[in-house]
Order: structure tokens, then sequence, then C-alpha cells
């Protein structure tokens, strides 16, 4: 494992308390460049979406439970420099 830059992460608080969720899950897959959130453990999606810009929203009975994000590492996000 690589270093782990602990500010970063720090930086993700204030985002992750306005998440209405109790525990959140993710996982990266490397070599797909996919990031995947999940709200819920099991999900079994029965619907998604994808939008605009590459982002897979899944719903469970019509509530979001996870979200899979493609090419990730080529994002620009705004805490970056």
């Amino acid at each position: 494992m690589g270093k782990i830059d602990i500010k970063k992460i720090l930086d993700l608080i204030p985002i992750l308390i306005e998440v209405p969720y109790s525990r959140i899950w993710t996982s990266y897959d490397k070599e797909a460049d996919v990031l995947y959130i999940n709200f819920k453990k099991p999900s079994h999606a029965d619907d998604s979406e994808l939008t605009d810009d590459d982002i897979i929203i899944r719903y469970e009975k019509g509530e979001i439970v996870g979200i899979t994000i493609l090419n990730v590492s080529k994002r620009k996000f705004e805490n970056e420099k």
C-alpha cells in the first residue's frame, strides 16, 4: 500500500457527514479505474441510470443504494490544485 495523505481524507469529513446514510462502503478497481460506493450491504439494485458524466446511480425500490464512478483517476475534483 502506498503513502496515505491523511489531510485529503480529513477533507472528506464535511461531505461524508452530510450523506444521509449511517454506513458507506467503498472499493476501487484500479485495473478498470472504477470507484464503487455503496450505501447498503448487501444491495440488490433493481434499476440504474448512467449520467452524462459517466456516473452510474443504482437504485433498489426507488432508493439510491450506491453509485459507480467510471474513469475516476482521470477526474479533477474541487479540492485538487
